[in-house]
């Protein structure tokens, strides 16, 4: 007894140290090789653990097949051998990262009363260990990232209908109202979303008089944002303030789109008949009320496709929207807070329309890439904070160095994106394609950057855990 008391407090001591180490280690190794000190740290730890431990315990193999993931990633990272920390410890977790993923390679094979209850989980299993990584890749596009035609032309057809009951509302209650025709907008509607189609946007086209507004760049303006656009008030002197029909919505000169945005929360939000319109359309409308966005949250009424869909809810966002040329502003106080005057500029048009062109001009996959990326983000905690933008602009930098985005080359592409992916976060900094002055990772705190790449650092040995 004393003995055992003794070793398991060595074994404290040792786990004491080893975690101080890594508390620290960060501030000197940076982002990228703290993780994977992290990731050959933890291994050690483990082994130290299992060895030290009666030979009685009957759940030491099922902890080792628990752990394969975290074991078979040390193996794979170039920053490690570069530092020279992967030695004798490095050589023999990859080996017990290569035994155990054969033996889960194996187990299905196995008659045990557990292994037989989870069919799924099986057949998953021998997928994972038989499929190459592009016809994983395929299937991973084709289960879970790309949509159901039927499930988006449903919440089209809703949307569609919302936007139609919203613009009649408008010409009704508001005939001066100088609004274009409102339509619908984003990843629904160029196929680009994934997992499931829950929102869409519903864009509401302001009409200005070209001779009494001006667009200011971000640039040009006190707040030298690329992306916080203003809109000026010009020609006072000939024409004074109420010529226009948005004058009332001016703060300090500007047309402010925090004042526009609360004034279709009252117009629209708080207004219209919602009751009436879900019987109408068969369906539940009801406005989201309390954040600074304007979005309706529709869940479909008694359809016949079962509860499962039913269930499935669908936001529609609203969004103010100003264009000039190729420019386009809309009206996002979440985005531009705290100044109330300031207008988004919408760089989503031209990403999607370069990789539509790029696409288009040698029958690529970088779309396809994007859509798989965005699933395996979505589908994965860690990486959940990574939204669209960073990710199309990742591929379209990509695009530059690399001319072959044939469907051959899909998983060289995928692979190259996830390595091209850490080392932006390590940097903390992925500049937009079309202003590099915006860094798109900014909006990310420490852990968030620190989880997302412990993920990507195992993902770049094992691809499949983020296909699972």
């Amino acid at each position: 007894m004393n003995f055992q008391s003794s070793r398991r407090r060595g074994e404290d001591g040792i786990a004491m140290v080893i975690d101080f180490l890594l508390s620290n280690a960060r501030l000197v190794l940076g982002v990228g090789a703290a993780a994977m000190l992290g990731i050959a740290t933890l291994a050690v730890k483990r082994l130290i653990e299992r060895a030290g431990r009666a030979a009685d315990e009957e759940k030491v193999e099922q902890k080792m097949a628990e752990s394969w993931e975290e074991l078979s990633l040390v193996s794979a990272s170039p920053t490690m051998i570069k530092n020279g920390i992967e030695g004798v410890v490095m050589k023999h977790v990859a080996h017990a990262a290569r035994q155990q993923k054969a033996d889960l390679c194996q187990q299905p094979q196995m008659s045990s009363p557990e292994v037989q209850s989870k069919p799924e989980s099986k057949s998953k299993r021998l997928q994972l260990c038989v499929d190459s990584l592009q016809e994983r890749l395929q299937h991973y596009y084709h289960t879970r990232a790309a949509l159901a035609p039927h499930e988006v032309q449903r919440a089209q057809a809703l949307a569609l209908d919302i936007c139609t009951e919203i613009q009649g509302f408008m010409h009704n209650r508001h005939p001066d109202m100088p609004l274009g025709e409102m339509s619908l907008g984003g990843s629904l509607l160029d196929d680009l979303q994934v997992v499931s189609a829950d929102h869409a946007c519903l864009l509401v086209p302001l009409q200005l008089e070209a001779s009494l507004w001006r667009l200011i760049p971000g640039e040009e303006t006190l707040l030298t944002h690329p992306l916080h656009w203003m809109v000026r008030r010009v020609n006072l002197e000939y024409f004074p303030r109420g010529r226009s029909y948005w004058d009332r919505y001016l703060v300090g000169g500007y047309l402010s789109a925090e004042a526009v945005v609360n004034m279709f929360i009252k117009a629209v939000m708080e207004t219209i008949n919602w009751p009436s319109i879900s019987s109408t359309l068969d369906c539940l409308v009801r406005p989201v009320l309390g954040g600074p966005d304007l979005r309706l949250e529709i869940r479909p009424g008694n359809e016949k496709e079962g509860a499962g869909v039913s269930d499935q809810p669908l936001f529609i966002s609203m969004l103010p929207l100003l264009r000039e040329g190729d420019v386009a502003l809309t009206a996002q106080p979440e985005l531009t807070s705290p100044w109330v005057n300031a207008w988004h500029l919408s760089l989503y048009p031209w990403e999607t329309q370069r990789l539509a062109q790029l696409d288009a001009s040698d029958n690529g996959y970088r779309r396809h890439t994007l859509k798989i990326l965005k699933a395996a983000c979505r589908l994965n905690p860690a990486l959940r904070p990574l939204r669209a933008a960073p990710l199309a602009n990742l591929i379209l930098h990509l695009s530059d160095s690399e001319s072959d985005w044939s469907e051959s080359s899909l998983d060289v592409r995928f692979q190259q994106c996830i390595t091209e992916l850490i080392g932006y976060l390590e940097q903390e900094a992925l500049h937009s394609y079309f202003k590099p002055a915006v860094n798109l990772l900014s909006g990310l705190s420490e852990d968030q950057v620190d989880q997302m790449g412990f993920m990507l650092y195992c993902a770049v040995s094992e691809p499949e855990i983020l296909l699972i």
